[in-house]
């Protein structure tokens, strides 16, 4: 009964991780404002000059300054800090006020950092960087009515003028604890540039932050409507747009392509967006378009490779994977191991061994073994298989764990079920609360009527993950296929929905304890959702039944035959299909 995704789905999904991101920020400063130690060499020659005071080295002075000193290499960057700062008052030197800032701030002493920016910011008013520290100070303590006045003065000499500072603005905003202050903070800066693109931008940025997204969505389209070909913008509204509507977010990117097709930066983010959707045929061409102006580009070189191997494209898929290999791809392994199952679904056995081997450490070592014995096995080779997984080593209790899954689940398919149940029952005596196993051993449990002890182990499950959707779903659909207790099947699996609510296989179990209750037409709204969002036979098998039963015969058995032809030796499709039909 326990289903499976795919090994390269779960690589798919990276492809769509910042599918619709906007652009990436500059070079950082610290969290409170102030430039990096490393940078002030470099920071310091975009500046004029800073105006030093005709300072007298003073007894005084020279004792302060070896005081503070002292103190900081001893570690003791409290009294370093307040030494430095109380210098800074005395003598109002630039340099002396910087470094009291920068070791206040390091040794997070807020208040002390902003008497000494302040000092700074004073004594060198045409600074950026004594601005822009003492504005991220201000923020980070939540002194937004304080901070109002010198952000107006940053905004208004920053580099690329105005339009430069709103771009930097939220990064400047990312320490505020208060969200919401910091969007009433960014909406009266932004009173004074009502036509400005960026000030948009920026109103939309902190409105999605402040989870405003209503008001983020209406500001970044003014942004557009100031700035039409600004693909910054446009990446931004769908990545605003994909949480609650990828499909809304590949027609707003695929909108703009239409007018901008040069746009490689929309391109990636519209490709991605498609993955998200499930959409790989569209999306591999593309990042195909794409691999013609960058043919040098690992990343989408691995997304053509993934994507044909999703849409079974062997050939494609394996000469972009040894592409890969040619160029400076730094994850080898995985290239190896997809080979490997390339190998593998062709039926050469040999080649997908020869590459699983190869992979002999790193991260991908674990899984080149298990694959490694799973292949064995499809060969006949059970036993030799089993030894395999026995004798490899493991760096902890979780990767033996796996070890101990997959030997199980080899067995299990050889139908040996009984010796893959004592298996992990032996497993579970030195890691009684091992999740992974609790949950295999009770759908082990289930295929050999033991249902008693399914039942107590996704219990003890659910006590000691409450949020497993898996379990609760699989005690539920289990209580269903078995008519039994079906209002306290539904209230599980409903709960599984509640945690997991876009779960295919969990609208199916819904679907299917509402077709046990004889809520027929309910049944099928959530069969046909979990069918159009993953064709599974099992899914298939529950909806062609529904339907059969409901006087939709046609349809049904349209369903049945196209799932019949891509899945022949499935045990759960077939049994329907032989038992509808008789």
């Amino acid at each position: 009964m326990k289903r499976s995704f795919a090994v390269v789905a779960a690589a798919l999904l990276a492809l769509t991780g910042c599918a619709t991101q906007a652009p990436k920020a500059q070079p950082a400063s610290t969290a409170a404002g102030v430039p990096r130690a490393g940078a002030q060499a470099s920071a310091a020659k975009s500046e004029s000059a800073e105006p030093l005071p005709d300072q007298e080295l003073t007894e005084t002075i020279l004792y302060e300054f070896l005081l503070a000193e002292i103190a900081g290499q001893r570690g003791n960057v409290g009294i370093a800090a307040q030494a430095y700062v109380d210098l800074a008052k005395r003598t109002r030197d630039p340099r002396i006020a910087r470094r009291a800032t920068e070791i206040a701030v390091f040794g997070r002493m807020g208040n002390a950092a902003i008497d000494a920016a302040k000092i700074w910011y004073e004594v060198d008013p045409q600074s950026q960087r004594a601005l822009q520290a003492l504005c991220g100070l201000l923020v980070n303590a939540g002194r937004f009515d304080e901070a109002l006045p010198y952000l107006k003065t940053l905004l208004a000499g920053a580099e690329g003028g105005a339009g430069g500072g709103f771009m930097q603005l939220n990064r400047t905003l990312a320490s505020a604890r208060d969200k919401s202050a910091a969007l009433s903070l960014v909406q009266q800066l932004a009173e004074g540039y009502p036509k400005l693109a960026q000030a948009r931008y920026a109103l939309a940025q902190a409105a999605a932050n402040a989870q405003q997204h209503d008001l983020a969505i209406s500001e970044i389209r003014r942004a557009q409507e100031l700035q039409p070909d600004w693909e910054a913008a446009v990446l931004f509204e769908a990545q605003l747009l994909q949480p609650s509507s990828n499909a809304e977010a590949v027609a707003r990117l695929s909108e703009f392509l239409a007018r901008h097709p040069d746009s490689r930066e929309v391109r990636l983010g519209y490709a991605r967006a498609l993955v998200a959707g499930r959409r790989y045929a569209e999306a591999r061409g593309e990042f195909q378009k794409l691999l013609k102006d960058f043919p040098d580009n690992t990343e989408v070189t691995y997304a053509v490779a993934l994507l044909s191997l999703q849409l079974s494209d062997y050939a494609l898929a394996e000469r972009n994977l040894n592409r890969l290999l040619e160029l400076d791809y730094p994850d080898k392994a995985s290239v190896q191991l997809y080979l490997g199952q390339i190998a593998e679904e062709q039926k050469d056995y040999p080649e997908a061994l020869r590459r699983y081997a190869g992979i002999d450490h790193g991260e991908q070592f674990l899984a080149a073994q298990i694959r490694y014995a799973q292949v064995l096995a499809k060969q006949g080779k059970l036993a030799e298989a089993r030894a395999h997984l026995q004798q490899v080593s493991s760096s902890s209790s979780q990767q033996r764990v796996q070890l101990v899954l997959a030997e199980a689940q080899m067995l299990r398919d050889a139908n040996r079920a009984p010796e893959a149940f004592a298996l992990l029952e032996r497993a579970l005596e030195s890691l009684p609360d091992n999740p992974d196993l609790l949950y295999d051993y009770a759908m082990l449990a289930e295929r050999i009527d033991r249902v008693d002890v399914l039942e107590s182990s996704l219990k003890k499950l659910i006590e000691l993950k409450p949020d497993h959707a898996h379990a609760y779903n699989a005690l539920g659909y289990t209580l269903a296929e078995r008519n039994l207790r079906l209002p306290e099947a539904r209230e599980l699996i409903e709960k599984a929905l509640t945690l997991s609510p876009g779960d295919a296989f969990i609208m199916d179990s819904m679907g299917w304890v509402l077709y046990r209750m004889g809520n027929l037409e309910e049944s099928l709204k959530f069969l046909r959702r979990a069918f159009s969002d993953r064709a599974d036979p099992e899914i298939a098998a529950h909806l062609g039944e529904v339907l059969w039963v409901s006087g939709k015969r046609a349809e049904a058995e349209k369903i049945f035959d196209e799932a019949a032809r891509k899945h022949p030796d499935n045990e759960t499709l077939n049994s329907t299909i032989q038992r509808l039909k008789r």
